[in-house]
């Protein structure tokens, strides 16, 4: 083999002779225009007619071609992209499969057109690859490709010429409404919101008939954008603008509510996102804003999103801040509120325009109408060539011998037909027909059909020569057809619309950093801390306390109340002579109400505070130095007073009193000088005297004799009583040998100015005479009146007149009761 010589060849002289000097700028121009027509035109920019770019509409198109209707099975993604990038899309399969999963995401489209099966990503990831994933079309794709074989729009060569694709689908759905559009062209961009489906096609048929509509007539039936994913539209003013122009923006917002998600914290529980906004990229934004102190009150952002209960972050607001005040600057500092700008920029007649709502309803029902037009041209058409040709079987039935003579003599096939259309009248049509016919379709049965179906042809065929005659009738069909349509696939309205933020976006200044707003805080206003005998544990607005208007509460009765400040502390005393403290603020909030509260809407204290087994929450204590004493007593007789202000600050529980064994505290309140304590036994002795006569201890003292009790006798109630208005008592006698709860007894309420005062650590008198059967008291309440009873389960109970007499019996009870107040 000769070798190439080595070295630099000189070039023949015919190729230096082709070498052609141009222009570099000449050349630059062109090349880009004719790429930036190449981005407008096939790639970036919709049609203003059917809503979809070339690679939608070819997947779209391919897919019906391969009979991927929705009710067939799915099959591979990767075999859709293959023949679409075959036949008719050569620009790489990554493009053709990014735009087959948007046609596939719920989220990003009101209305999708394909089918997924398998992962088709979410908005913070993306999908699968197409080997793992399968589609077919959805059901609103059959409506965007109804009727395409049947010449509603123009088809147009494919890349190599040798295939047909439509230039437009015929599009029943207006596509570019309901699912907007977003694309990144030459020197423009598209950005349209997605809208009703049922709003869109009620403002489109109003338009079919009122061609010369106005902006707010068609505004009633489309008041605004209806994202994917529901959430709240803020501010109408640039949403009537892009309906006007095709230029506007919006603000979009999510869905929030306040929750309680622990016993002691509220929480800001989110259920719907802005438009294309993922669950990951706000909890991100809420981490960085935490970090950096733009954001303050939040103790953890979580996603528990599920497949079951959907999309669903839980945002902890701390103790002491303002849930609302919180959301507020969420919307300001996070994705939770984001802006749409709206850019209607579409093709039409091939060139882009930006458009404004009677615009792009316009050209969506020019459309129709002209597919309407050409369809009932085609069929039409198709129908008179099918009458043409049944006349003719017709006319070779009646005749049907001759008919076949006349074939048998004919020596081949012209011949024949020659002699048909001679011998019978026949067009070359009808001859041609008569010669391929089956000799069964000669029967009689057949000639009846064939007379049905020539009667049924030429009604048709008077329907559609009427439709295309008549303007109105063509208008009318189409208006039928949108609200088929509608009635088919549409669905209710998921974003809620508001003509202004209110004032929730705007409730609190712009926190600085490094300390929280006064108005994201709660304010330390006074306030009032309830205990139900239930164990229902809240806080009121105001430091006023419950009416008594004579109304029992419809859930529990008040056991305690002690007044505070929204962001004070108080101590609550269980039966062990421990008390626990506990941030007010923790505590849920009441509405204001000016009748007896009810704590249905309070926390359970033992979900409050942690108790030891056996051990309850007798009541309430006051931290300050500014809060009377506290007195305890025990069922052992024992009283104490505690020294005010002997609070330890770096312990949240500590004792209060120094208990025998086999004693425990039965009552503790605060307790003035000037008030009176009270003490009931279980052998139905009653001692009241002042306060006074107690002096203040430490904690850690023991106390001092109260009563003097009879042997195997207990305190059943130890309280105190103040002058501030009348005061009842309240006795309930039964067995000690019955178990606890499940004896009514019997009741009697006396006021109680009745009982005489005698001094501490005497005997007292008695308050309850027993009848036969019983033998203690098991239950006693001494308070203000009026006295309130209630069962086990907080249902209300009856009470006994107050009879003034103290040393009588009790009146029989229908049901056990669990606690007065």
């Amino acid at each position: 083999m000769a070798r190439r010589p080595r070295g630099p060849q000189t070039p023949p002289t015919d190729v230096a002779e082709r070498i052609v000097d141009i222009d570099v700028s000449a050349e630059m121009e062109t090349s880009f225009l004719e790429y930036a027509y190449s981005v407008i035109y096939a790639r970036a920019l919709p049609d203003a007619r059917d809503g979809l770019k070339p690679v939608q509409r070819r997947i779209l198109f391919q897919m019906g071609e391969m009979g991927l209707r929705p009710d067939r099975a799915h099959v591979k993604s990767s075999r859709v992209v293959g023949d679409v990038m075959g036949k008719l899309h050569p620009h790489g399969d990554a493009a053709i499969y990014d735009a087959m999963v948007r046609l596939a995401q719920p989220f990003a489209l009101r209305l999708p057109l394909v089918d997924g099966h398998g992962n088709f990503g979410s908005l913070d990831e993306g999908p699968a690859a197409p080997r793992y994933t399968e589609a077919r079309m959805a059901p609103a794709a059959l409506a965007m490709t109804a009727g395409v074989d049947e010449d509603v729009v123009t088809f147009v060569p494919n890349y190599d010429n040798k295939l047909m694709q439509p230039e437009v689908l015929p599009a029943a759905i207006p596509n570019l409404l309901v699912n907007g559009a977003t694309g990144i062209a030459v020197g423009m961009a598209t950005n349209m919101a997605p809208h009703n489906l049922v709003e869109v096609v009620a403002a489109a048929r109003h338009l079919v008939l009122h061609p010369q509509a106005s902006l707010d007539e068609l505004m009633r039936f489309v008041p605004g954008p209806d994202l994917p994913t529901g959430g709240t539209i803020v501010g109408l003013d640039g949403v009537r603008e892009a309906y006007a122009t095709g230029r506007g923006a919006f603000r979009t917002r999510a869905t929030a509510r306040v929750e309680n998600v622990t016993p002691r914290r509220k929480g800001i529980v989110i259920t719907e996102l802005p438009y294309m906004v993922g669950p990951e990229k706000v909890i991100e934004k809420i981490k960085e804003g935490v970090q950096a102190k733009r954001l303050v009150g939040i103790a953890d952002a979580v996603d528990l999103t599920d497949r079951h209960h959907g999309l669903r972050l839980v945002i902890e607001v701390k103790s002491g801040f303002e849930p609302e005040a919180v959301l507020a600057q969420l919307y300001r500092h996070t994705p939770l509120e984001e802006s749409f700008s709206v850019n209607n920029v579409a093709l039409v007649e091939g060139q882009p325009r930006t458009l404004g709502l009677h615009e792009l309803l316009t050209v969506w029902v020019e459309h129709r109408l002209d597919v309407t037009r050409r369809r009932s041209r085609y069929r039409l058409e198709r129908r008179r060539e099918r009458l043409h040709l049944v006349q003719g079987l017709l006319v070779a039935i009646l005749d049907i011998d001759e008919v076949i003579q006349v074939i048998r003599a004919a020596d081949d096939a012209d011949v024949a037909r020659a002699r048909l259309m001679s011998v019978f009248d026949l067009s070359e049509k009808q001859a041609e027909y008569i010669l391929e016919l089956r000799l069964r379709r000669l029967t009689r049965y057949s000639r009846i059909e064939l007379e049905k179906e020539r009667d049924q042809l030429v009604e048709e065929i008077a329907a559609l020569e009427a439709l295309l005659a008549d303007d109105l009738l063509l208008r009318t069909t189409v208006s039928q057809e949108m609200a088929e349509v509608a009635a088919t696939y549409g669905t209710p309205r998921r974003t809620v619309l508001l003509e202004s933020a209110g004032g929730t976006a705007t409730a609190a200044a712009a926190p600085t950093r490094g300390s929280a707003p006064a108005s994201l805080e709660i304010a330390d206003s006074p306030c009032r801390v309830l205990l139900s005998a239930t164990g229902l544990l809240a806080r009121t607005a105001d430091d006023a306390p419950p009416t008594r208007d004579g109304r029992r509460s419809k859930h529990d009765v008040l056991v305690a109340g002690l007044a505070t400040t929204a962001r004070g502390q108080i101590g609550v005393v269980t039966t062990r002579g421990r008390v626990l403290r506990l941030p007010v603020v923790e505590l849920p909030a009441l509405p204001p109400t000016s009748d007896r509260p009810s704590l249905s809407g309070g926390a359970r204290v033992s979900e409050l505070v942690t108790l030891e087994r056996g051990e309850r929450v007798l009541g309430l204590a006051g931290l300050t130095p500014a809060d009377p004493p506290l007195l305890l007593g025990t069922a052992g007789g024992v009283v104490k007073r505690v020294v005010p202000g002997d609070v330890p600050t770096n312990r949240d529980e500590w004792e209060v009193i120094a208990l025998k064994d086999g004693d425990e505290v039965v009552g503790v309140a605060h307790a003035r000088d000037e008030d009176e304590v009270v003490l009931v036994s279980s052998d139905s002795s009653l001692l009241h005297f002042p306060a006074d006569q107690v002096r203040p201890q430490g904690r850690t003292a023991g106390g001092m004799a109260g009563i003097r009790l009879a042997p195997g006798a207990r305190v059943v109630f130890a309280g105190v009583v103040s002058g501030d208005g009348p005061a009842e008592v309240v006795t309930v006698a039964g067995s000690s040998d019955a178990l606890p709860g499940t004896e009514a007894g019997a009741a009697k309420v006396t006021p109680f100015d009745a009982y005489p005062p005698k001094g501490r650590a005497t005997g007292g008198v008695r308050s309850h005479r027993f009848r036969k059967g019983e033998d203690s008291l098991i239950l006693a309440w001494v308070g203000a009146a009026p006295a309130t009873a209630t069962g086990s389960g907080g249902q209300p109970l009856d009470l006994p007149e107050p009879d003034p007499r103290r040393d009588m019996s009790g009146t029989p009870l229908p049901a056990p009761v669990h606690a007065v107040g």
